[in-house]
């Protein structure tokens, strides 16, 4: 038997596998590293963080990224090259935290690797007869693979994909297995650059599952504070704490047929972007606007598609919301969050035991331990599938 198979499949076969988690977001300002220990599979899994750090890119890499991301035409050559270098970018990353918490790479089992999306398309957004749902993310795992030296599970949105899904959001694979209470109805959200939620019913209830994005987390937010104030993101929200609503452009906004749409949906910053900024603005005959005040009505805008949204799936039900993400940090976000969901109670992800800003990269570490030695995941209507591809080192 071929040796790093061999490899695999003793891995599978042990009562704990070390998984190297990555997720690189929306944002593209870094790549989310997680180490961690996973026992068992199925509902009978344990995740333990054992490390975890976030690696800023290089400003020249970023640059590159944010030529070809979510643009509907782009330079090919760049796309093709970009698709190998975002791996040895991403391979170094790993080998450099591997270094600085002095473990070897023959101690780890797997990488699992979200790689970069570069352009998000379900049918839903598109809208082209006879075209599929489709999503792209970059960041070859053969590649990274080899690099590192570690057999690498990548690619885990195409399987959704193939299988009739919109490839996101695919927190609910991981946050069913990891997060269901028996008697607690949960609210799994993240808040990235598109937000998104699990809702996890009580294992006493009939209630059903649902797994949706809301709309825009922080990306709106980021590219209104990177424009008026050269910073690259709100930092705790300080910037919308200072403004004021404009609630004729936050109703104009929340009038894009988006929002109401039924549940569960997908989006990405193909729609959310400067454009559907300027087209709210221009709708609303506003023409002068404090950039302060600007960034507070997105920021309210990301809070009341949120709070919307879980108010269709959890039906009045009550629920305790536990927040993962970089919008865990705003606090203008929560504040208004708050008010929305209220007497429902706000936490954030460690009070489960999963550090907030680690929490997408050990759900894809999670997947990568299911396609090892798990089986097939199914829940709250989304397709049957095992995902990842997975790319020997040699």
């Amino acid at each position: 038997m071929n040796p790093v198979i061999q490899k695999l499949l003793t891995a599978a076969n042990k009562p704990a596998r070390t998984i190297i988690g990555l997720m690189s977001g929306t944002s593209m300002d870094g790549l989310d590293v997680a180490l961690t220990k996973i026992k068992g599979y199925g509902s009978d899994t344990s995740v333990e963080v054992l490390n975890f750090k976030t690696v800023p890119y290089e400003r020249g890499y970023q640059e590159e990224l944010q030529a070809i991301f979510c643009k509907e035409t782009v330079n090919l050559q760049r796309l093709t090259l970009l698709n190998a270098i975002t791996a040895k970018v991403h391979a170094d990353i790993v080998l450099g935290c591997l270094k600085k918490w002095n473990i070897p790479v023959e101690e780890i089992d797997c990488i699992a690797s979200h790689g970069q999306t570069i352009y998000h398309a379900p049918k839903s957004l598109h809208g082209l007869a006879n075209y599929p749902n489709a999503t792209l993310q970059i960041g070859d795992g053969d590649h990274l693979a080899v690099s590192t030296g570690i057999t690498t599970i990548s690619d885990f949105r195409q399987k959704h994909v193939a299988a009739g899904g919109e490839g996101a959001p695919l927190a609910l694979y991981g946050d069913q297995i990891l997060f269901t209470s028996k008697n607690e109805n949960r609210i799994l959200l993240n808040i990235g650059g598109i937000s998104n939620f699990t809702y996890l019913p009580a294992l006493e209830t009939s209630h059903s599952i649902v797994c949706t994005d809301c709309g825009p987390g922080n990306t709106l937010s980021d590219l209104l504070v990177k424009e008026y104030y050269s910073q690259p993101f709100d930092k705790g929200g300080d910037i919308a704490l200072g403004g004021k609503v404009n609630f004729i452009l936050l109703n104009t906004m929340l009038e894009h047929p988006f929002f109401t749409r039924m549940l569960p949906k997908t989006t990405g910053q193909e729609l959310f972007n400067r454009k559907f900024v300027d087209k709210a603005l221009e709708k609303a005959d506003i023409r002068d606007i404090k950039p302060n005040d600007l960034i507070t009505t997105v920021a309210e805008l990301t809070a009341s598609s949120i709070a919307t949204c879980i108010k269709e799936a959890t039906s009045g039900e009550p629920f305790k919301c536990y927040i993962s993400g970089g919008g865990n940090h705003n606090k203008y976000l929560i504040k208004s969050l708050e008010r929305k969901i209220y007497p429902n109670i706000i936490s954030n992800t460690e009070d489960l035991g999963i550090n907030a800003d680690a929490k997408e990269s050990v759900l894809f570490a999670l997947l990568a331990n299911e396609t090892i030695c798990g089986s097939a995941i199914s829940s709250g209507g989304a397709p049957r599938v095992m995902m990842g591809k997975i790319s020997l080192p040699y």
